[in-house]
């Protein structure tokens, strides 16, 4: 296979859909020689912030002298986002190799009469081995979806877990209640283990607590065992002062936008201390100063131009959506909005539009590129109530250009681009060709 056809052969496996438990991955892992076992790994879950808080860590990891393996998910741009050696991605090279090296293995366990893996229990697999054959000292590996039958916590030996927080998102899979979402998520929690948790919803902590008895796993809690406070936050960046485990840090520089980011900076320091703890002597603060100042992670209240100013957040639930408009209300509070959004049909569209819409002066709606797309056009019926002037534009492109013809960069004025993976990813994409 050349790159393209690997690509090809792995979004194909979309059609075996979402198929959660274990038994496919670990028999996958042992086919491939459970590369796995030989790989440390701190693994995070949570609803929101998983992707920030492990750019964090790894970022401070990297710094400090370490070979350190990321792996995220969704890709905004490419498959090869996903896979990361001190922020460097993976090469075409080596995605088509690992492909070539997987697909017998597939073929043989469908033979063998097991159901056929997933895409992600694939792309799972792929970073396991990759990241043991390039030998790197540490892995920050992000969940999935869920946590207790998510393909990633095959891993039984973490250095530590966390979960940044739990919020109602995905309910068709993880439940109904915060509790019960908790309880899924808390699954990546193994015995004598430390666990780091920055969620404050009662239900959510009572079931995070249960899980850590249970595996005789140290707990530690945000707001409890260490904190953080906000000492500044603008355009540029945010400045935080933590109260870690260990130690205090202060004045902090992050590139990164938003109070909430405060929560996942304290929730990664904390890791940071506990893996200097376990012997990874070569961080010091100074590292942890200067790695935190190098964090990127695109997407994320992300800050695209600043003339026009252009922001990028795919906010695609009710907690990121909330965290978004404080973002605004805190950070810009002058500037005139207008709002792209496009949104899956699986999510809380009503809830999103009715605490996103009042902020923006111009709405323009999309279409994500994705077949759960469904009735889209019905976000600008509901944003109507809200906003003065809702415009309805299929293509990500022309709508964008609507949004874009109305600015005037000599004023306070913004654009905020917002809503499903596909659609910000689409977005972004042509942001960078025509902007």
């Amino acid at each position: 296979m050349n790159y393209q056809e690997a690509l090809d052969y792995l979004r194909n496996l979309t059609t075996f859909g979402m198929n959660f438990g274990l038994d496919r991955i670990k028999k996958l892992m042992e086919l491939l020689g459970d590369p796995h076992k030989n790989l440390k790994v701190v693994h995070i879950g949570g609803t929101n912030g998983k992707g920030s808080t492990a750019s964090m860590l790894s970022a401070v990891l990297a710094e400090s002298g370490y070979k350190v393996g990321l792996f995220t998910s969704p890709h905004i741009h490419s498959y090869r986002e996903r896979f990361r050696i001190n922020g460097e991605m993976i090469s075409r090279h080596e995605v088509t190799a690992l492909i070539t090296m997987i697909k017998p293995l597939l073929e043989k366990m469908v033979e063998e009469g097991y159901e056929h893996p997933t895409e992600f229990e694939v792309n799972t697999a792929m970073a396991f081995q990759y990241f043991y054959q390039e030998n790197v000292d540490i892995l920050v590996l992000e969940v999935g979806l869920g946590g207790e039958i998510d393909s990633t916590n095959v891993i039984d030996n973490p250095l530590l877990s966390i979960i940044t927080n739990v919020a109602m998102d995905h309910m068709d899979y993880l439940g109904d209640t915060i509790k019960e979402i908790a309880t899924v998520k808390s699954g990546i929690i193994k015995k004598n283990r430390p666990i780091i948790t920055g969620s404050d919803k009662p239900e959510a902590l009572e079931a995070i607590e249960k899980r850590s008895k249970l595996c005789v796993s140290p707990l530690y809690i945000l707001g409890r065992d260490f904190n953080y406070q906000t000492d500044a936050l603008s355009k540029k960046g945010s400045i935080f002062s933590v109260a870690g485990l260990k130690a205090s840090y202060g004045k902090i520089n992050l590139p990164l936008l938003g109070e909430h980011q405060g929560k996942n900076l304290a929730l990664a320091v904390s890791a940071v201390e506990l893996l200097q703890e376990m012997g990874y002597s070569k961080i010091t603060k100074a590292s942890i100063f200067a790695g935190l100042k190098k964090v990127v992670w695109n997407a994320r209240l992300e800050i695209f131009r600043q003339e026009p100013l252009i922001i990028i957040d795919v906010a695609h639930n009710v907690d990121g959506i909330i965290t978004l408009k404080e973002a605004v209300k805190s950070i810009f509070p002058e500037y005139k909005l207008t709002l792209v959004i496009g949104m899956l049909a699986d999510k809380e569209r009503e809830k999103v539009v009715e605490i996103i819409a009042p902020l923006a002066e111009k709405i323009v709606v999309t279409k994500p590129l994705s077949p759960r797309a469904g009735n889209w056009e019905e976000l600008k019926i509901l944003a109507q109530k809200y906003c003065p002037e809702v415009l309805l534009e299929p293509n990500i492109g022309s709508a964008l250009e609507l949004a874009l013809s109305s600015i005037h960069p000599a004023q306070e004025e913004m654009i905020i681009v917002t809503g499903s993976f596909y659609m910000v990813s689409e977005a972004r994409k042509w942001l960078q060709e025509n902007v």
